[in-house]
């Protein structure tokens, strides 16, 4: 298939380094446009900051991704000021959140340090006029949307999301962009996702290096994945195959501006 895809959420700097080079190899074969990168916290930012030095199809974003402990003073402030230096190389800011399998894990974790963690980055956003990319599931919606709200935030990408209907029909009522994985080959909740959300505002990511099963076991997760990912797309859409390719590409173009990147 040569139509373009642009994978909208990947952590290309946590790949092993072989892994990454095959990816990057690959991305005309593909016909992989971008790769929007995002990171994991201050160092993560700088190792995708490079990679965009060295690559321009790989278009980094800025964040600390919440399913670890909270930074340090310091690294939130290094964090902050990347983002305030380096506005003009990014795409966005991401990925962000709440601590969800954390929390989990550790029911007494206070949820309110991640809530002023994440506004810290949302107010950041707006002040950039960047889009944010977040990591936000089940009933950290409403926190993580009552937020957004707060500062007015109109581009917002929910990646891996997942929800009930009410959070995900306040989701598309907003305008928030969703993400689809490869999981849609097996996992029946992505499947009704896709059949629920407008395909204005679908989007596809990878999260690589993230591991995969079913027709995926064993394999390393690459983005060309996604061209599997819009076949399934358009058949739940039932819409041709090249216009969800377009749509779904147009989509993400737009949202991340990457027009004028």
């Amino acid at each position: 298939m040569n139509q373009q895809i642009i994978d909208a959420h990947i952590h290309l700097d946590l790949y092993k380094t072989e892994d990454r080079e095959v990816i990057l190899h690959d991305l005309d074969k593909y016909s992989i446009n971008s790769l929007i990168s995002v990171s994991k916290n201050y160092q993560s930012s700088l190792a995708n900051l490079k990679l965009y030095e060295n690559n321009n199809k790989v278009k980094p974003a800025i964040g600390f991704h919440p399913e670890q402990s909270l930074p340090s003073e310091e690294e939130l402030g290094d964090l902050l000021q990347l983002l305030e230096n380096k506005h003009d190389q990014i795409v966005a800011v991401g990925e962000v959140g709440l601590p969800y399998y954390v929390k989990q894990e550790k029911k007494q974790l206070p949820l309110k340090p991640y809530m002023e963690l994440l506004e810290a980055f949302i107010v950041q956003a707006a002040k950039l006029d960047k889009p944010i990319i977040l990591h936000a599931i089940y009933e950290h919606t409403a926190i993580v949307c009552d937020l957004l709200e707060k500062h007015t935030i109109k581009k917002a990408h929910f990646h891996w999301y997942k929800g009930d209907k009410k959070s995900i029909e306040r989701l598309a009522r907003n305008g928030y962009f969703v993400s689809i994985t490869p999981d849609i080959f097996y996992k029946e909740r992505t499947e009704k996702l896709v059949r629920q959300f407008p395909i204005e505002q679908l989007m596809v990511e990878t999260d690589g290096p993230w591991p995969f099963v079913g027709i995926f076991t064993s394999k390393m997760t690459h983005p060309k994945m996604i061209h599997q990912t819009m076949r399934k797309i358009a058949c739940i859409k039932r819409l041709n195959l090249l216009e969800t390719y377009e749509l779904l590409f147009n989509n993400t173009q737009a949202f991340f501006n990457l027009d004028s990147f």
